[in-house]
């Protein structure tokens, strides 16, 4: 009897799930209803999948309305019915046009207009499948009503929203969040009534006695109604069911491909090789994947024609198909992958691909898929009201202040100190917080269905142009769709960059190829690179952690690589499984000693510790005696999709089970229990750990032979882990020399000749774009500048955007000083009036007369400072008290289990939590000569000696030696003072002020300071 239900997906306005409108159903014995959200159909496959189990036929409809104005309610008799609802919801959503107050005439739909639509528009004629809906509000009028002699269009629509009065007050909260109003001025218009309620069928009956027909009406339109979708174990995929035109055509093309790739990646074929090919194809086919392959094949073809760089990775890479069809560079033989955690019988989705593209390149590439492949969409996702924005967005529905809002939300505050305003947006916001907001485009997931997406929900069309499902990836599978993951990262373009770099820059040496991966691996100079950690600016590996971890596994080869990818993962750490790897890594004979036989016996290669994704299923199948498709659901169950799923619970219970029944003590299962929650979630499958680490030896190489080009690509491309200027710090450590932003020698970007490394206007904070790209534009047009005079007839440009070129030097190549230059811009265009047009004839200029200015290296640096955002100088130089103490990262060792003085420009800080909840820091820090090193900020220390943003801080702790890597356990540490900013302070104030440029001691022994320091 219910036509018009709404969840939370009835985004700001409905208010429980859809899976609590059926437990709702199910305790007013409810068997049948209709879940119609508001112009949303996120809710509708999770709806049908759960529906059985409360024991209700789910049918599917949807609201339509402008605002909260409706409109009519679409119900779909069938399939086909749903899927006319979602292209015309689609269609307007994509557009942006307002919803009809008529519906089209739909073939596989029925529609219901409210009654107070219908009176007010007063429509009197009807097609066959349309009806009026009335609700019990409505009963009173319709007696009154001329409508009450189209006795055959009249059904019952009570709206379903509320379950009870504390749904009826997170509703008007989320109504006044929607139209950003306070509560109190929420207009009555744009809430919904309180009695949209679902009450038992035998109170609604009794409410229209008196008119029998309009529930025989409803009973009838009801019965008309099916919906089915396969979520059963044995579903069949609803991918492009084909790549060619024919399943054996597919086939033959696969195997065909595979067998032109065996000599290209294979010098000599073994019975193995062969083996597990014939396998892996059997298998594919087996399973309905062929075209999946294909799929991920065609689209890497297109990225190697258009000259993209990627990299395949995900569980796929576990395999020797994806590797002869060049999806991946892993050689699943030669790093042993396991088989089935690529692919077993047991499961019924298809193996992950996750192709990472450059930055720049994924828009393209996606652009590619929807223009190759005709039923594409890319994967919704939904963005939930968290914490923090329930109290800053209930802050301002309740009217408090800006300031307390932000006291709230960042716990700021003393309980007992609240007045009642605060107490109610804590009280209210547990109402709303975890409901969907809006929902969003994934990461990465892109459908390409064998059917029209639209069967399965509407889409809509973010500013990008892509359109999204409605539904995420968990029920996208769930219903047999399975995402194409095409990612984006800077660390391809980094490489791409630095080859085309080095092209330019050293021509003579560009004959190398880069994805000769298996050369790299045995390169002495790169695998010493590794071992040492001097992996600033590449892909994975240069963070401080890893770069902690590298040193203390002494990692020198690629399959150490590959494992220390998997182990710095938060789950590893978690289980206190990192700290035991190391030492069964380092001392030989502690695995036997420590690892239970079983656990070794699966996991030898990584001393019986689990590491991958693969261990989850090994121990799972081979210790605890799960088959394959259950050891499966626990990987799966542990990534926290599934977590709360009754299969997960299932299995979680048999691994159990299981295990008493083999003998193995309560303890024991305890601890491996513990092991594989907290680290499944985090792992990765080898095969991705592998792929990950062919990109860190390709970056790693680059670095090693390249390293100045490599360094300007990394700047290039954003960055990476640490901020912009201690790359360009490396880069002065490799043998360049940096200079600011020039006007004839700076592009956008930044540049190198030889080992010039020009920075790049992009880095002009307040440089508009326009601006540079004129720069760039007019000198490659017409020439470098020869004046001030000739660049501003030159450029139509304002004084305030050449004044910031000026004042970073940019005009140095004139040889006067900026001051004088910034006299001359602001006197020559405020008496000249732009022409934007070019000129015939060279304009003559007034020859203002300027007084002699001095800039001193001080001034420069805090210009710089400004600017830039970071000075070329050493900070060290800008202290106000000289260092009192020399000692850097190069003399830690002979302090090993003694107490240090060291001064440190701060480079990065970790935050992080002990078990107990509190809070300490590991910092990383340049010291006086250009060298990292890294402390550690206990609790009490922690508590005693905050960070107080970046800086030059003085440490005073204990050396320590973890596995040969040194830290320092700080005991003390201050802030050191800079001097005064010499362009606002007073002159004489300043204690190291430089004397101007043209005397010679100054710039003789500020060369030598540098050079010490950097």
């Amino acid at each position: 009897m219910y036509l018009n239900c709404h969840t939370y997906y009835s985004l700001r306005y409905g208010t429980f799930s859809e899976v609590e409108l059926l437990q709702l159903a199910q305790r007013h014995h409810i068997k049948r209803l209709v879940l119609t959200d508001i112009n949303n159909t996120s809710a509708c496959l999770n709806f049908v999948r759960e529906a059985p189990k409360y024991g209700v036929s789910p049918l599917l409809g949807i609201d339509f309305r402008n605002g909260v104005d409706p409109c009519f309610v679409g119900i779909a008799k069938n399939n086909d019915g749903y899927q006319e609802l979602n292209t015309f919801l689609s269609y307007h959503l994509h557009s942006g046009i307002a919803i009809p107050q008529e519906a089209p005439p739909f073939k596989n739909a029925f529609v219901i207009y409210p009654f107070e639509k219908v009176v007010l528009h007063d429509k009197t004629s009807f097609l066959p499948h349309e009806f009026i809906g009335i609700s019990l509000k409505n009963l009173r009028r319709l007696p009154f009503s001329k409508f009450k002699d189209h006795k055959d269009r009249l059904v019952v629509q009570q709206p379903v929203t509320f379950r009870n009065k504390k749904d009826f007050n997170a509703h008007r909260l989320l109504r006044a969040i929607d139209n950003n109003v306070l509560l109190s001025k929420l207009d009555e218009s744009e809430q919904a009534n309180q009695d949209e309620l679902l009450y038992p069928i035998q109170n609604l009956a009794k409410a229209f006695a008196e008119h029998s027909y309009i529930l025989a009406h409803t009973e009838q339109l009801l019965s008309a109604c099916s919906i089915h979708f396969d979520f059963s174990k044995n579903r069949k995929p609803q991918n492009l069911k084909c790549y060619t035109s024919s399943k054996a055509e597919d086939e033959a093309l696969l195997e065909k491909l595979c067998l032109e790739g065996l000599p290209k990646r294979y010098q000599k074929l073994t019975p193995a090789i062969e083996k597990r090919l014939q396998k892996e194809l059997d298998l594919i086919k087996q399973m309905g994947f062929v075209s999946y392959f294909l799929i991920n094949w065609d689209i890497v073809c297109h990225a190697r024609k258009q000259g993209f760089y990627y990299v395949g990775r995900g569980s796929g890479a576990n395999s020797i198909v994806a590797y002869l069809l060049y999806i991946t560079d892993v050689d699943p033989i030669d790093l042993d992958l396991y088989f089935e955690r690529f692919i077993n019988l047991y499961r019924a989705n298809p193996p992950d691909f996750d192709i990472d593209f450059s930055w720049r390149d994924r828009e393209a590439m996606t652009q590619y898929i929807f223009d190759r492949f005709e039923h594409v969409a890319l994967v919704g996702t939904y963005v939930t009201f968290k914490q923090r924005g329930v109290i800053r967005e209930l802050g301002k529905v309740f009217g408090l202040p800006k300031d307390e809002i932000d006291a709230l939300g960042s716990g700021q505050y003393v309980s007992s100190k609240l007045d009642s305003m605060a107490h109610l947006v804590f009280k209210y916001g547990k109402l709303i917080e975890g409901m969907p907001n809006y929902i969003s485009v994934h990461a990465s997931g892109i459908l390409i269905s064998e059917h029209p997406l639209h069967c399965f929900s509407a889409t809509f069309l973010p500013p990008k142009g892509f359109a999204v499902t409605h539904f995420d990836m968990v029920i996208a599978e769930d219903v047999g769709l399975y995402k194409f993951d095409i990612l984006a990262q800077r660390g391809l373009g980094k490489i791409k960059d630095t080859l085309a770099i080095v092209a330019q820059n050293q021509p003579h040496k560009a004959n190398f190829d880069i994805h000769n991966v298996k050369a790299l691996y045995k390169d002495h100079n790169i695998n010493t690179m590794i071992k040492t950690a001097q992996c600033m600016g590449c892909f994975y590996v240069e963070s401080p952690a890893m770069r902690m971890l590298l040193k203390k596994l002494e990692v020198d080869n690629y399959l150490g690589l590959v494992a220390a990818s998997s182990i710095i993962r938060p789950g590893v750490a978690k289980s206190g499984m990192m700290r035991e790897y190391i030492l069964r890594h380092r001392h030989e004979g502690r695995a036997a000693e420590k690892a239970h036989p079983v656990m070794l016996d699966i996991m030898p290669e990584t001393y019986g510790v689990m590491v991958y994704q693969e261990d989850v299923i090994k121990v799972a199948h081979h210790f605890a005696g799960l088959d394959l498709g259950e050891a499966d659901v626990l990987r799966r169950g542990m990534s926290g999709k599934f977590r709360s799923r009754e299969e997960f619970e299932k299995v979680k219970d048999k691994f159990r089970s299981n295990c008493i029944e083999k003998g193995y003590s309560g303890q024991l299962i305890a601890e491996i229990w513990n092991q594989v929650a907290s680290f499944a979630g985090y792992a990765f499958a080898k095969g991705h750990s592998a792929s990950y680490a062919v990109e860190s030896y390709q970056s790693l190489f680059l670095r090693t032979y390249f390293p100045l080009e490599f360094m300007v690509a990394v700047l290039n491309n954003g960055g990476g882990f640490y901020r912009a200027e201690f790359y360009i710090h490396d880069a002065r450590m490799l043998g360049a020399t940096v200079h600011p932003p020039c006007i004839n020698n700076s592009h956008v970007a930044n540049t190198i000749c030889g080992q010039q490394l020009y920075l790049g206007f992009m880095y002009l904070r307040d440089l508009e774009q326009r601006t540079m790209q004129r720069i760039v534009n007019e000198r490659h047009h017409r020439g470098d500048f020869r004046s001030l005079e000739g660049f501003i007839d030159r450029m139509d440009i304002a004084i305030e955007q050449l004044s910031i070129l000026i004042r970073i030097d940019a005009f140095r190549f004139t040889k006067i000083n900026k001051h004088e230059l910034l006299w001359k811009a602001h006197l020559m265009l405020s008496k000249s009036k732009r022409i934007e047009h070019p000129k015939l004839f060279p304009p003559k200029h007034q020859q203002f007369n300027i007084p002699k200015l001095n800039t001193t290296d001080l001034e420069t640096a805090f210009e710089q400072w400004e600017l830039l955002g970071f000075p070329l100088c050493s900070p060290f130089e800008l202290l106000l008290e000289v260092p009192q103490r020399k000692n850097g990262q190069r003399d830690l060792k002979r302090y090993v289990g003694r107490y240090i003085d060291i001064y440190g420009y701060l480079v990065t800080v970790k935050n992080t939590s002990t078990h107990t909840g509190k809070r300490m820091y590991f910092a990383t820090f340049l010291d006086q000569y250009g060298e990292v090193f890294d402390t550690v900020l206990f609790p009490p220390i922690a508590a005693r000696y905050p960070f107080r943003g970046k800086g030059i801080y003085r440490s005073y702790g204990k050396v320590v030696s973890e596995f040969g890597f040194l830290s320092i356990e700080v005991s003390k540490m201050r802030k050191e003072a800079y001097v005064e900013d010499p362009r606002y302070a007073d002159m004489k104030t300043s204690k190291k002020l430089l004397k101007p440029k043209d005397d010679k001691t100054s710039r003789s022994k500020l060369s030598k300071t540098k050079k010490a320091l950097l």
